[in-house]
């Protein structure tokens, strides 16, 4: 029987991986956790059980735990706190990476790692699309890329997830910010109208990734298939929506009404961050190569939203 277990891998066997995942308490690791059961033993960290600004404490837990599987959910996610906090965005999002793909390149294991639609300035009419040039506006842009190209020059067998707009039941997200604000009544709400993107559900995330998680953890292909399909993936909702247009959705969703949802111009929202105008990823090669087709953002959001107001 497969089973969850915090940073003991001692039962694994060869019919029964040891999948591990970071960042197991964030809105996309919390997910990946609950749709990796039934796959291996899950080994899911926080910053509780292992500081990942220790490296070589992660290398030894990693050459401890041997991994078939690593799932990097962990990143540092505060735009616009990184502009003053830099280093620590760089430690966590540039050099972890690099070192949980020299470790799983090392074991011969899969790394599974999710970035951003940050590493690019938003000035492209359309959907970016996987081979597009990135130019990230800001310091949490450039450590994810960063991140992105690290593990890349390692190589090996690694698969880099980049989404956009994450939202989910718990956490702290911009879903559930406008429920509190739908709750508490507020009579004037101003957004954000003039940028684009994908609002994406955790849950679609981890289940995207855990679908080819799956064939992975089975076996029916050898390393040569996997290395062959290694590198970056666009992974968001389908569809497109400004974040005013999120937040009238949110609105309408739960109080049938959301005209006191206000839409402004970005110039006018003071942030240490700059945000890029366009975010849209297109996700076409996930389809092509993978099979897997992402689902519409205001449908997942209609199923989000069933259990956060529950």
């Amino acid at each position: 029987m497969n089973e969850q277990r915090r940073g003991d891998a001692s039962r694994a066997t060869p019919d029964r991986p040891v999948i591990l995942v970071t960042g197991a308490n964030g809105q996309v690791g919390y997910e990946a956790v609950r749709a990796l059961q039934g796959l291996g033993t899950i080994v899911a960290l926080d910053r509780n059980r292992l500081d990942l600004t220790r490296l070589d404490d992660v290398r030894h837990f990693v050459r401890e735990t041997k991994p078939a599987l690593i799932v990097n959910a962990a990143a540092y996610t505060a735009v616009d706190r990184a502009e003053s906090d830099a280093a620590t965005a760089h430690l966590v999002n540039a050099q972890v990476p690099y070192v949980l793909a020299e470790e799983a390149n090392d074991l011969g294991s899969l790394l599974i790692h999710y970035s951003t639609d940050y590493v690019f300035d938003g000035s492209k009419p359309d959907a970016y699309v996987e081979t597009d040039e990135p130019n990230p506006l800001n310091v949490y842009g450039r450590t994810k890329l960063e991140g992105e190209r690290a593990i890349a020059h390692v190589g090996g067998k690694y698969l880099i997830f980049r989404t956009s707009w994450v939202y989910g039941a718990r956490g702290r997200n911009f879903m559930l910010t406008m429920l509190k604000f739908a709750r508490e009544g507020r009579k004037e709400i101003t957004v954000v109208d003039d940028q684009i993107g994908a609002p994406t559900w955790s849950r679609t995330i981890a289940a995207c990734a855990t679908h080819i998680a799956a064939r992975y953890c089975a076996n029916d292909a050898d390393a040569s298939w996997w290395t062959s399909r290694a590198g970056v993936y666009h992974l968001t909702a389908a569809g497109a929506t400004s974040w005013y247009g999120f937040a009238r959705a949110i609105f309408q969703a739960v109080n049938d009404d959301a005209s006191c949802v206000q839409p402004i111009k970005a110039e006018s929202f003071a942030a240490a961050a700059r945000r890029p105008s366009n975010s849209r990823l297109c996700c076409d090669k996930l389809a092509n190569v993978f099979g897997l087709h992402v689902p519409a953002w205001e449908g997942a959001l209609a199923q989000c939203l069933e259990e956060a107001v529950c």
